[in-house]
């Protein structure tokens, strides 16, 4: 494959250094951001320009703006360095033999300890090293390279370039606080708590809040059935009749392909149970 000349041919630090001052539209600011000064950087991106043969930034004595050159360049290479940091990542690992498991805590529908129990008896196993995050951050730390799989709860997330099996299904329950006067119902249905009812999106985004909110009367949430044994003593948990079910995903880097993973994968599987009973017997809507 020709991969072009030398000549033309941009260095990692170049495009670092451009995609700061594009990202700042400021010398000054994009040379305090990387660690240098700034004639040596103004200097590097004029070297840029005149070995590709264009003018990438439009500078005046009070701005500096994107040409249509520099613009594409900036789109392009702020994927560059994702995959350039993605690869070192990803080659870190590989020396490091270790499994690192992205999950928000308390997310795991009860399946952690034993998937991790029976992944420590295979002979390809290695070391399994937890990344608490938030429920938005896991797919991207998956595709950055920063995770190698992920238990993934809740809202449908973004699996794009990503492989996944479903581990759980269960049913939704409502989260409401102590002295609501649905507190004491055996089931409710969607409609009777729609008026206060927390989207997923927020309340995966900060689950802490979203609860303190729940517990003041303030709003109500749902919540996998799995949940309600770990959730505050000032909230109580009713199951919903006509709720979606819960899914819980095992989601990795479609191109990863270790015998590591595959064997964790393999024993995900294999502890998950595909479906719950709704609590209370209820039926499915």
């Amino acid at each position: 494959m020709d991969r072009g000349s030398g000549a033309d041919r941009i260095e990692t630090r170049e495009l670092a250094y451009f995609v700061a001052v594009a990202e700042t539209c400021h010398f000054g600011r994009a040379a305090q951001r990387l660690g240098i000064a700034q004639p040596p950087l103004s200097r590097a991106i004029s070297r840029l320009e005149r070995r590709l043969g264009v003018v990438l930034l439009e500078r005046t004595s009070r701005r500096v703006a994107l040409t249509v050159a520099g613009e594409v360049l900036l789109a392009e290479g702020r994927r560059a360095l994702d995959t350039i940091d993605t690869a070192v990542a990803r080659a870190r690992t590989a020396a490091r033999p270790r499994l690192r498991l992205a999950l928000k805590p308390g997310g795991d529908g009860g399946l952690l300890a034993p998937i991790l129990a029976a992944y420590r008896d295979e002979p390809c196993a290695v070391e399994v090293e937890l990344v608490p995050c938030a429920a938005d951050e896991q797919t991207g730390l998956l595709r950055r390279g920063a995770a190698d799989a992920a238990l993934v709860q809740g809202h449908q997330p973004d699996l794009d370039q990503l492989d996944s099996e479903v581990l759980l299904v269960e049913p939704q329950v409502v989260a409401l606080a102590g002295d609501h006067p649905l507190a004491g119902a055996a089931t409710l249905r969607l409609a009777d708590v729609a008026a206060n009812l927390l989207p997923a999106t927020r309340v995966a985004l900060d689950p802490a809040a979203a609860l303190q909110l729940v517990a003041l009367g303030r709003a109500t949430v749902l919540v996998p059935a799995s949940l309600q044994g770990q959730l505050r003593r000032d909230v109580v948990c009713v199951p919903v009749q006509d709720a979606a079910p819960s899914r819980l995903l095992l989601a990795w880097p479609a191109q990863q392909r270790s015998p590591a993973l595959a064997a964790f994968v393999r024993i995900a599987l294999s502890s998950g149970h595909r479906s719950i009973p709704a609590p209370g017997g209820i039926a499915d809507a």
